[in-house]
């Protein structure tokens, strides 16, 4: 038996969430907002924290600051029961990354100091830690710089231990979606991108389009259609999964809370279908709370969300 259902080599920081803003944000003026929060951030730390919740025994490896960010950052993702024991400070003196969120109207903007998320590479994982993993998970590519150059050798090497993969690039804040991209689609098991940001890497102008185009890479591709739902396309055939109808708080980590749910069902052994419905079902949750992870910090909260749509809860992953 593995150690670990699942760990995530990836990034960590805070989400600084500035909420209520006018919808108009003039330049050189003083804007007031009507509430503020600090949650844990990354895409990476969101899905493990919420992984973990669900039930899975899950691993993190990161790199932090040695700063009052990264401290909390590591405090939160732990309590959820993550094993922290392979994380790190940074080596050359990098303060933990941070992002500032201001919704305003139905957009908002999204400010990132990378930090720390763009210092850990390969070199610092330890190959045996990740290898007792049922499954390896990366998120944020394209802000992970140092770690994505060799991702492709290490995709690989696991790939041949036995251990499942999976990817979520995230935002590509250039907009290029370049290399390695092409080169780790057809090594995942599955591959998590929204609509939005698979229109971008394909190049196409609608989902029918792109999910042709990237099945010709990628064996299993998981898409994010927000409230809509979810598509699930293999070589077999394409599977449509109805979304969770809520009324949102907050849509921050929507995405990674949808992966850590359809990970968590399908660790448990559940078909495609159920486990697109099952990420249907955290992404939602997720909404319910500002942030990420502070819905999933409320046990009453997910036990009930689950129970209202008859879905079995705890998602337990088979041993």
């Amino acid at each position: 038996m593995k150690q670990f259902d699942v760990i995530v080599p990836g990034e960590i920081n805070l989400d600084l969430i500035l909420a209520g803003l006018p919808e108009e944000m003039p330049l050189e003026r003083e804007l007031l907002g009507d509430d503020f929060a600090v949650t844990l951030g990354s895409s990476s730390a969101i899905l493990a924290h919420n992984l973990a919740v669900l039930g899975a025994r899950v691993g993190f490896i990161t790199c932090t600051g040695g700063d009052d960010f990264g401290r909390l950052a590591l405090e939160r993702l732990g309590a959820s029961g993550v094993d922290l024991s392979q994380c790190f400070h940074s080596r050359r003196g990098i303060k933990t990354g941070v992002t500032l969120l201001l919704p305003h109207g139905k957009e908002r903007h999204i400010l990132t100091y990378q930090g720390t998320m763009a210092e850990m590479a390969v070199a610092d994982l330890d190959l045996n830690y990740l290898k007792s993993a049922r499954h390896v998970h990366v998120s944020s590519l394209y802000l992970q710089t140092a770690l994505a150059p060799g991702l492709p050798a290490l995709f690989r090497e696991l790939k041949n231990a036995g251990v499942t993969l999976s990817l979520d690039t995230n935002d590509d804040p250039a907009d290029q979606w370049g290399a390695p991209l092409e080169e780790l689609l057809p090594l995942v098991d599955f591959f998590f991108p929204n609509e939005q940001e698979l229109l971008r890497i394909t190049g196409k102008p609608n989902l029918d389009e792109a999910l042709e185009a990237i099945g010709k890479l990628a064996s299993c591709v998981v898409v994010k259609c927000g409230a809509r739902g979810s598509v699930v396309q293999t070589r077999e055939g394409r599977i449509v999964a109805e979304a969770t109808p809520v009324t949102p708080v907050d849509t921050i980590g929507a995405g990674d809370s949808f992966n850590a749910g359809f990970l968590a069902a399908w660790l448990r052994g559940l078909d495609l279908k159920s486990c697109a419905y099952a990420g249907n079902i955290t992404g939602a949750l997720s909404t319910q709370r500002p942030g990420g992870t502070d819905a999933f910090r409320n046990p009453g909260l997910v036990k009930h969300f689950f129970e209202e749509r008859a879905f079995p809860f705890p998602v337990e992953t088979s041993r």
